[in-house]
């Protein structure tokens, strides 16, 4: 099993920044996929930004140059840096590991909201 404990989550202001965290833990494979995904009311989950075991990234069109990911590997841990937020980022984020067998696993969700 896998667990994933998202943290950083909160309010804002637009034009602000927000980090959020991701730790993971238990049976780990590798290579895999870690990313953020997000869901606001009323809509579907969107992929927000994912990176691989070997650092490459993909972002959503919505947030690219705003969002940036990282992860430490060594560590299990990853990250997503939110600048110049806005209001249309409200939303949960959810911390996603996709394992080697294509298996995605979430974390609970953080919730943000920015305020205009």
């Amino acid at each position: 099993q896998v667990q994933l404990v998202e943290s950083g989550g909160g309010l804002a202001q637009a034009g602000g920044s927000l980090r959020l965290s991701c730790a993971a833990s238990g049976s780990i494979s590798v290579p895999n996929v870690m990313g953020w995904y997000r869901q606001a009311p009323g809509k579907q989950r969107e992929l927000v930004a994912a990176i691989g075991s070997g650092g490459v990234t993909n972002y959503a069109e919505s947030v690219e140059g705003r969002f940036f990911i990282v992860r430490h590997n060594a560590e299990n841990t990853m990250f997503l840096q939110m600048n110049s937020l806005k209001p249309e980022d409200t939303a949960v984020y959810y911390c996603n590991l996709k394992d080697v067998r294509g298996i995605d696993h979430w974390g609970q969700g953080t919730q943000v909201t920015i305020s205009s």
